[in-house]
């Protein structure tokens, strides 16, 4: 159960207790909008450019963060004085129902990059789903974790070598849970990197999980330190493989011990796919508006998606989560989690490691609050009763 000392009203009361009797107020940006605008005067205009943009117009990157279709609907009198945010995600107890989501090429954020975020997720113990394409291997930032959850975004290598290599690794690392992203077998049009010519992975940037893998190692002349332009070509050749079907998961599951998710479903359909083709989990995702201009948003599929799997498989929601309202709407639609991205992005920009720790723990207060105004007191105790769709609200009186 998450300490009830260091979060909801009483970080609020400490926070206002120091602004007014001590004369000490945050200078860490509290509201998403101003951690953005800081984070990308830090940034350099190549590192906004991978980070903000989403596909073509932006349109699915922009609607992903209205979750306003949906309204909380508070309950009074309840009996909320303590409250327990915890969930379970592939058989792991989490503290509070968020996962830091898998974000590639960290360096272009800060020099501390995935260490980092791992060091200020675990400060509050928030999970982290390493990204394939970490700037870092994947065992040092199991290393900074330290027991903090954690899991490992597969992206699915055309080379079956190196793809099992890693799922060896993750396992081997300790790493809880495999996530295969499923919704980025090729690259969406991304305006923002086209008119820079911009792609980081040219520059050797996000590819440590694969310039220190034995098996990608193997299938060089010579190894990346000495020709680092040769293991970029071969990097762009094995990195994905967009032949792939449902009934290749069975590698996956073939090859790891661990629970394995789904992530980057949209579709009832492919939800039950996954399912039957041995999911443990689903991930309800736009890939951060980065693959489809125009698509359904992630929290207009997700209801559909619980209704078909939620007894069966974990579900989790990322793609356009900005404050912690979001995340409760999310969680009484369905969702076992969220997944946070974006906002960590520039908490990381804007502080590194303490950067992090100071974002989730004003976004855990938040949803704590949130989630004890609106008159429950357990996370598994938050129901679709908890919200209604605007579509059923009659006119205004």
């Amino acid at each position: 159960m998450v300490d009830s000392e260091r979060f909801g009203a009483q970080r609020v009361n400490e926070v206002y207790r120091e602004g007014m009797l001590e004369g000490e107020t945050t200078d860490f940006p509290v509201s998403y909008e101003d951690l953005r605008e800081a984070a990308h005067e830090a940034m350099s205009e190549a590192g906004v450019a991978y980070v903000h943009g989403g596909a073509g117009s932006d349109e699915t990157f922009d609607r992903g963060t209205d979750f306003s279709q949906w309204r909380v609907v508070p309950r009074m009198l309840r009996g909320v004085e303590t409250r327990d945010l915890s969930t379970k995600l592939m058989g792991t107890e989490l503290d509070v129902p968020v996962v830091l989501t898998p974000l590639g090429v960290q360096t272009l954020l800060h020099d501390e990059a995935e260490i980092g975020t791992a060091e200020g997720a675990a400060e509050l113990n928030v999970p982290l789903c390493l990204s394939s394409l970490s700037s870092t291997p994947m065992e040092d930032v199991a290393e900074a974790l330290g027991d903090t959850p954690k899991f490992f975004q597969f992206y699915w290598s055309s080379s079956d070598a190196i793809a099992k290599s890693f799922l060896d690794r993750a396992e081997a690392a300790g790493y809880d849970g495999i996530v295969v992203t499923v919704d980025a077998p090729i690259l969406g049009w991304r305006e923002r990197l086209i008119e820079r010519g911009y792609y980081p992975f040219l520059e050797g940037e996000g590819v440590g999980n694969y310039f220190s893998d034995p098996e990608f190692r193997a299938q060089l002349d010579e190894p990346p330190e000495d020709d680092p332009e040769a293991a970029v070509e071969h990097f762009l050749d094995i990195f994905g493989d967009s032949s792939l079907t449902w009934e290749d998961l069975q590698f996956v599951h073939d090859n790891t011990d661990l629970p394995v998710f789904i992530k980057g479903v949209l579709h009832p359909e492919d939800a039950r796919l996954a399912v039957q083709h041995g999911a443990d989990g689903v991930g309800v995702s736009t890939h951060g508006g980065r693959q489809v201009d125009g698509s359904i948003t992630a929290v207009e599929a997700l209801p559909e998606i619980v209704d078909e799997v939620g007894d069966e498989a974990d579900i989790t929601l990322d793609s356009g989560v900005r404050r912690a309202a979001d995340a409760f709407k999310s969680v009484a639609l369905g969702a076992d989690a969220v997944l946070l991205g974006r906002p960590y992005a520039y908490a990381l920009a804007v502080g590194g490691a303490d950067g992090v720790a100071t974002y989730l723990e004003n976004f855990v207060a938040e949803f704590d609050l949130t989630m004890g105004l609106a008159g429950h007191d357990a996370v598994s105790e938050v129901g679709r009763d908890a919200v209604r769709h605007e579509s059923t609200l009659g006119p205004a009186e």
